[in-house]
């Protein structure tokens, strides 16, 4: 997670930057004024005074007093509208940080989650920059826990679900903190984050709340009930790596303005905070979530996109991208040597396998084992294309792999 910004989340990402986005796409006919106010106020900006009832003054924090807003207070005076044009035109020009994060929220309704990483400030209150990608990296595995846990509650996730849990993330926003380096700011879009979000903080205090038991009473229990709560090894492993090196973490979470407060959930949620103290609990608890996680029994359809065996005969490895059946993306099988034959003429006639055993979760859900039943299955035109292509591409290799002239 390292975009700036203006752009979306993605698994690899650059350095905060670029022109403010948002100000000049607005629509100030659109614009809910309660909404940019509680934005700037949200944000620091100071409040300082302006017309009762019409419009208040805002300027940004920091020394001196640099932008100054007018907002009005409501849209029912014929100025309203030209007044929030200018606020926005002012924002967008504005070289205060905070102004960006007003714009990024106007301009996707977003929920907002902090992470401040404690620790000793450095020369100029700059943190290394092994420090600051680790923050970037670590805040990225968090959410992508969170939005694993919303598609399903298990301690160990793997493989399963993460395709569709790294999509989810491609619409958020990240905005650097005050320049230190040791604060980020994820914009989670209300519309279609929220799921992510709420899950999220609901597994952040369950982890809060088992790491206290366990440092009182040296028990596990609290971690296990905790996974019904969306606490997971990923999650463990993301808080782990944002505690490490530092003197603490501390995650607040602000709900979009103007999507409103999710039901269950309180007004101003109560940031979570975590020390080092914690850390031998998160890693054993994020231990025991891997090793207890158990396999799972499945019949998976897919097409084979790789095929090794160290002979021209005898067992061999199959790759499988996973059609149905499994919650993955590929899966790779051993077959004997009469599947492992059929695999290699299904792939040769362009149809996917049907094959069924156990996803073992020792390897991250992606490897079965105990494969039985091989059978090549029917394949939509669409699908049958895309494999016999991919044999045209491949066609040495699978030679090879399904032992040439043997």
């Amino acid at each position: 997670m390292h975009r700036p910004a203006d752009e979306p989340v993605r698994p690899q990402q650059g350095d905060a930057g670029g022109p403010p986005p948002g100000g000049a796409s607005l629509d100030p006919e659109q614009l809910d004024p309660a909404v940019l106010a509680a934005l700037l106020a949200r944000h620091g900006w100071r409040r300082r005074g302006g017309a009762a009832g019409r419009y208040s003054r805002w300027t940004p924090p920091g020394p001196g007093t640099g932008t100054s807003l007018l907002v009005p207070e409501h849209r029912a005076f014929p100025d309203s509208a030209d007044l929030l044009a200018e606020a926005l035109t002012a924002l967008s020009r504005s070289p205060a940080p905070s102004a960006r994060d007003v714009l990024v929220g106007l301009s996707v309704p977003s929920d907002e989650i902090r992470w401040w990483r404690q620790g000793p400030e450095g020369g100029g209150g700059a943190a290394p920059w092994p420090a600051h990608e680790r923050l970037r990296a670590g805040a990225r595995a968090m959410l992508l826990a969170g939005a694993l846990a919303a598609r399903g509650r298990a301690g160990y996730h793997g493989a399963r679900h993460r395709a569709q849990a790294e999509a989810a993330l491609e619409p958020v926003l990240v905005g650097a903190g005050p320049g230190d380096g040791r604060r980020l700011t994820a914009f989670v879009p209300a519309g279609g984050g929220r799921a992510t979000v709420t899950t999220l903080l609901r597994a952040l205090q369950a982890a809060r709340d088992a790491a206290d038991y366990q440092r009182a009473t040296g028990g596990m229990e609290a971690f296990d009930a905790a996974v019904g709560m969306g606490m997971c090894h990923e999650l463990a492993e993301s808080i782990v790596a944002l505690v490490r090196g530092s003197e603490g973490l501390r995650v607040t979470l602000d709900w979009s303005p103007a999507a409103g407060v999710p039901e269950g959930f309180a007004r101003r949620p109560e940031p979570v905070e975590f020390s080092p103290g914690d850390l031998p609990a998160l890693r054993e608890a994020g231990a025991r979530y891997a090793r207890d996680e158990p396999s799972v029994p499945v019949r998976v359809t897919g097409a084979v996109v790789r095929m090794r065996r160290s002979a021209p005969s005898g067992p061999g490895t199959v790759r499988l991208r996973v059609l149905a059946g499994a919650d993955v993306a590929q899966v790779r099988v051993v077959l004997d040597e009469d599947a492992y034959r059929i695999a290699g003429q299904a792939h040769l006639i362009g149809l996917p396998v049907r094959v069924s055993g156990r996803l073992e979760s020792r390897s991250g859900f992606r490897r079965l084992t105990g494969a039985s039943g091989v059978v090549p299955v029917p394949a939509d035109e669409a699908e049958r294309d895309r494999l016999m292509k991919s044999l045209q591409e491949n066609l040495g290799f699978f030679e090879e792999a399904c032992g040439g002239d043997d």
